[in-house]
């Protein structure tokens, strides 16, 4: 309909106003005396207005129809990216026969995956810690660790204060990227500032044996909760005895139970006091605040474990 009416307003544009068909015929100079008697006769011209109201009517309906269909298909629209579902997360988890969950799935063998250096296809840990990292060999090569084995300073192995036994852990260094993975067998370090003391062996791994304290990030490969379990807080280390029985006395009516844990060194014994079995390393953390504000003490959290007798490096 639409072309059939630009198609006669170009054949007549005299016949059609600026809005379409005009009230009144305007016929040129040229052409006057053609319809000039036409135009007298009142039955011709209402036949004209007729044909033109309904030319108008049909062009009207026309437009309402072109709306009509356009509204229809904007609001029948919609956008796939709004349908589209989140992407579907690999499962990481293997599941051995009968449906048990394998936890050795999330766990790495420290001997498996030695020195990863940053290199592609590192496995994913959970983010622990950032802190100071040393280390430790002789005189303590060939002595008990605090877990009952044998510590071999050319093993990858580390000392914690508070993750579980066992623990696999990926030690980087982030002075240099170089990353080691190793196994938690013994408590330590006893320096409040440092947060884990590497063997002789991971230390060569990530360049610190030169020089000893770097700074570094802890992401646990094992699928272990390393706030569960029982704690203590270590307030003090004396080389004499009657030192820290005098620190347990001073503060023995405030705090229950405090223990003196006697550890051998070459030059004698350390006796270190501790405060507390409290349940959760949040707790302890609290209680730890605690004695630092009113006792002025500077309180290192321990783990409490069966193995041992807790006692680990120096």
């Amino acid at each position: 309909m639409a072309g059939v009416y630009e198609r006669e307003r170009s054949q007549r544009p005299w016949e059609f106003g600026a809005f379409g068909v005009s009230d009144s015929v305007r016929t040129p100079a040229s052409e006057s005396g053609r319809y000039k008697g036409l135009a007298r006769k009142r039955g011709r011209r209402d036949c004209s207005s007729k044909f033109h109201f309904k030319l108008r009517v049909a062009h009207f309906a026309a437009l309402v129809c072109l709306a009509a269909v356009f509204v229809t298909g904007c609001g029948g629209r919609r956008t796939v990216a709004a349908r589209r579902s989140a992407p579907v997360q690999p499962n990481t988890t293997s599941t051995a026969p009968g449906g048990k969950t394998d936890a050795n799935a999330n766990s790495a063998s420290p001997h498996s995956n030695a020195n990863t250096n940053g290199q592609s296809g590192e496995q994913a840990g959970e983010p622990f810690e950032e802190g100071k990292a040393s280390w430790y060999g002789a005189p303590f090569h060939g002595r008990r660790a605090s877990n009952g084995e044998v510590y071999d300073m050319n093993k990858l192995t580390a000392a914690h204060r508070t993750l579980p036994f066992n623990t696999v852990v990926r030690v980087t260094n982030m002075t240099n990227g170089k990353s080691t993975t190793v196994r938690i067998t013994d408590r330590g370090p006893f320096v409040d500032n440092r947060i884990i003391d590497l063997s002789f062996a991971a230390a060569k791994e990530i360049e610190s044996v030169g020089p000893g304290v770097v700074p570094v990030r802890l992401d646990i490969l094992s699928a272990i909760d390393p706030t569960a379990g029982f704690f203590t807080v270590q307030i003090g280390a004396f080389r004499e005895r009657a030192n820290a029985e005098r620190l347990r006395t001073r503060l023995g009516a405030s705090y229950s139970p405090i223990q003196i844990v006697e550890f051998p060194i070459e030059s004698g014994a350390l006796y270190r006091v501790r405060v507390g079995k409290i349940a959760g390393e949040q707790a302890a953390q609290q209680l730890g605040q605690q004695l630092r504000e009113q006792e002025g003490v500077k309180p290192i959290i321990f783990r409490l474990d069966d193995a041992g007798n807790g006692g680990g490096n120096p």
